[in-house]
């Protein structure tokens, strides 16, 4: 029991250090790490629902640090954030319940699927221009170095989209923020650091909600939570001091070779069981 749980610590710190480099919650390396070894350790015990549970909740406790972080440096759009919560909060839940739907082999396959599309958006994302819609709500913001950003939001494009969000994060266990960002750059055209903030204030609250719901439904397993958690809290502190010695690219490179490789093994293992 003691070396499964220091395993664990470990995949939380690696999955919290990557995670945070590359601003994106680690549910994407959370969940194969519990259907894969979780089920070597006890067999047959770890579901997609209880992976999908567990993962969630630990993103939700290292969210915590991240959004109190930036609520000081003053980067969240308060606001914004709650009204897309109008969105995620209901999708959060109904994407509990649509996981429940799914066996086994149909989790890994469609979860495989979703790794692809995280790899091809990481391809592409850096090309992708902001879109000119219209804008109910207009706002200024104005960084430390007197750059001056003008962003807004559409009120009910932004409530489909994270409801969409929502459905997606708690569906497999992973944060949104992959989904979440790109969406407030190319569409509401929020600044970068903002658009992370506010996104990690959407994703904690989300997760909190897809959370509760699972522990009604008894899917989450505290035995993994409690390696789990720590070890992404702390991947996530040692994460954000690499960033500021490694180079971009190297990253990029290393987070779209280690996605694609998940996977490919996941569709794989879908036909296998």
């Amino acid at each position: 029991m003691t070396m499964i749980m220091l395993l664990f610590l470990c995949i939380g710190v690696l999955a919290g250090i990557v995670g945070s480099l590359a601003g994106m919650g680690g549910g994407i390396f959370f969940v194969p790490a519990l259907l894969y070894v979780a089920n070597i350790y006890e067999p047959g015990t770890m579901t997609p629902q209880l992976a999908a549970g567990t993962s969630l909740l630990v993103i939700a406790v290292t969210a915590l640090s991240s959004t109190l972080a930036y609520i000081k440096q003053k980067k969240v759009d308060i606001q914004a954030a709650w009204l897309f919560f109008l969105g995620s909060a209901p999708g959060s839940i109904t994407g509990v319940y649509f996981n429940k739907l799914l066996d086994a082999a149909t989790f890994s396959l469609i979860f495989g699927i979703f790794q692809l599309l995280m790899f091809v958006l990481l391809l592409i994302k850096d090309r992708l221009k902001p879109l000119s819609i219209r804008l109910d709500v207009q706002r200024s913001y104005r960084e430390a170095d007197g750059t001056e950003h003008q962003y807004g939001y559409n009120r009910w494009l932004a409530v489909v989209l994270a409801f969409f969000v929502g459905n997606v994060s708690s569906l497999f266990g992973v944060g949104g923020g992959i989904l979440m960002v790109p969406i407030l750059l190319i569409l509401f055209r929020f600044p970068p650091h903002m658009a992370t903030a506010t996104s990690m204030f959407v994703i904690f609250l989300s997760a909190c909600t897809g959370s509760i719901t699972n522990l009604l439904h008894h899917q989450i397993s505290w035995f993994y939570v409690l390696p789990l958690a720590p070890g992404a809290w702390l991947g996530g502190l040692l994460g954000a001091k690499i960033a500021a010695r490694m180079k971009g690219k190297t990253l990029i490179v290393f987070l779209r070779v280690l996605i694609l490789i998940l996977a490919i093994q996941m569709i794989v293992e879908s036909f296998l069981e």
